[in-house]
């Protein structure tokens, strides 16, 4: 499995932590979360999995929390690796990342995760705005296979 973002740290214990993730486009635009803490940051839309909880259902929950939006899902577009610190759960994980294509279909109201403001962004501009590398590569490959 492809690897993205800061190297391993030696002698550093990292968690697993699996989670998923939507490209949720509509034609060219994206719709993506800010998340202003613990630094501000454009993402894709997702989170933790939680324990025995369906992937697919953790991707709806996730994207309804953080964006208010109700979505139907495409497909699986595979899946990363990535070390990281996770401050606000004050722990080193290893987060195994899946990523969706999937379409928004319905506003429900704005998101309930606090932190988080749903925006949409021209697909391009999505390209330089998320931060996180792994997101980054599976957004344009979708865009590579969407019509124009």
């Amino acid at each position: 499995m492809r690897r993205y973002g800061e190297a391993v740290k030696p002698g550093q214990t990292y968690r697993p932590r699996p989670g998923v993730y939507a490209v949720l486009l509509d034609g060219r635009t994206l719709l993506t979360t800010h998340q202003a803490e613990p630094r501000p940051e454009f993402q894709l839309p997702g989170g933790g999995i939680d324990a025995g909880e369906h992937p697919v259902a953790a991707l709806h929950r996730e994207v309804f929390e953080e964006t208010g939006w109700k979505i139907a899902v495409t497909r699986r577009l595979g899946a990363y690796r990535r070390f990281t610190y996770m401050p606000e759960y004050n722990k080193w994980a290893e987060k195994v990342c899946t990523i969706y294509l999937a379409r928004p279909v319905l506003r429900l109201g704005p998101p309930s995760e606090p932190g988080h403001t749903a925006v949409w962004m021209p697909a391009d501009q999505a390209l330089k705005q998320i931060t996180n590398t792994g997101d980054r590569a599976f957004l344009a490959c979708a865009l590579r296979n969407q019509p124009r």
